[in-house]
This record gives C-alpha cells, sequence and structure tokens, in this order.
C-alpha cells in the first residue's frame, strides 16, 4: 500500500535531526572542554612536581605530559613525556596515552603504545589526567610481566642492573 509523504517535511525532519545532532556534540565538546579546563586547573595547583599536564598549543583537546621517573627505579632521575588525545567523549572514553620520549619498559612497545588497564577496558569517567599520570608513574616502578609489550624488556627485568644500562641507553631527554 502506498504511502503519502510529502517530500519538503522528509527534507526538513532530517535538516533538523542534523541540526539537533550538531547542537548534541556541540554541548558535549562544551562539556568535555569544562572538565579538561577544570582538570588543568587542579594539575596546575597540585603539590606534585613529579608531574605535570598542560594543551599543547591551544588545542585542549591535545595535551602533553612530563612523569618523573619513580624514586628507587631504574628510572629515577629520568624525565619522560607522554602525549594525551582526548576524545570528544571524554570522560566516558579514555584518551590515548602514548611515551613521547622513548622508554623501556616491558609495558611500553616501541612506538610508546602503553598497556595499562586503566586506559582500556578498566576506564572509568571518575578518572583524571592525573590519575592517569601516578597510574603509569607506578607501572613504571612495578611492570606487568604477564602482560608485556616489549618481551626483551620482559625479560630483562630480573637483572635490574643490566636493565638499567638498557633504559639509559634508549632513554633521550
Amino acid at each position: 500500500m502506498a504511502q503519502n509523504v510529502n517530500p519538503f517535511l522528509e527534507q526538513q525532519s532530517s535538516s533538523n535531526k542534523q541540526s539537533d545532532d550538531s547542537r548534541k556534540l556541540q554541548n558535549d565538546n562544551h562539556a568535555v572542554t569544562k572538565r579538561l579546563h577544570k582538570e588543568l586547573m587542579n594539575l596546575m595547583m597540585s603539590q606534585d612536581k613529579s608531574i605535570s599536564a598542560f594543551p599543547e598549543g591551544e588545542n585542549l583537546f591535545k595535551w602533553i605530559g612530563t612523569i618523573s621517573g619513580p624514586k628507587d627505579t631504574v628510572y629515577e632521575a629520568l624525565k619522560f613525556k607522554l602525549s594525551f588525545l582526548f576524545p570528544h567523549s571524554y570522560p566516558y572514553t579514555a584518551p590515548t596515552v602514548k611515551f613521547i620520549t622513548p622508554c623501556f619498559h616491558p609495558n611500553v612497545d616501541t612506538n610508546g603504545n602503553i598497556c595499562l588497564d586503566i586506559l582500556k577496558d578498566k576506564w572509568s569517567a571518575l578518572y583524571d589526567v592525573r590519575t592517569i599520570l601516578l597510574s603509569i608513574q607506578g607501572l613504571l616502578a612495578e611492570p606487568n610481566n604477564d602482560s608485556p609489550l616489549n618481551s626483551l624488556a620482559a625479560e630483562k627485568w630480573t637483572d635490574q642492573d643490566a636493565f638499567k644500562k638498557l633504559v639509559l641507553e634508549i632513554y633521550k631527554e
């Protein structure tokens, strides 16, 4: 059975839907921007000098973070840069975080990708940039050798003197 449909109304409702989607994306971006501004302020007010993060230029969705190597580890006295790329669905979706500074570690591959559960399946909207930085710093001290991205680093981890030598060879500030 044929239906009588006014093509003008079809087109208008389609255009209204696009407009509604556009407004929703704008509102979502505003909420993400507001959240990122708040996180930036919290980091700037933080007394923890071993971590920091700031937007890269004018783009609030792309940040550069730094972490100091944890005390009493092979990474002590080293400083690492990380890149953060926030999706428009942040904080409901984890940011993409990668090492910029070369890092020889069982849970970091040669491209800087990090194997950390809170950046994958254990992500929660309650986490923030500070939590991520502290978690990565903790991962440097205590790798998960059961799930290595870098099998050579996992294999060498048991001999800390040899491991530290490799870390220092690869590390470039």
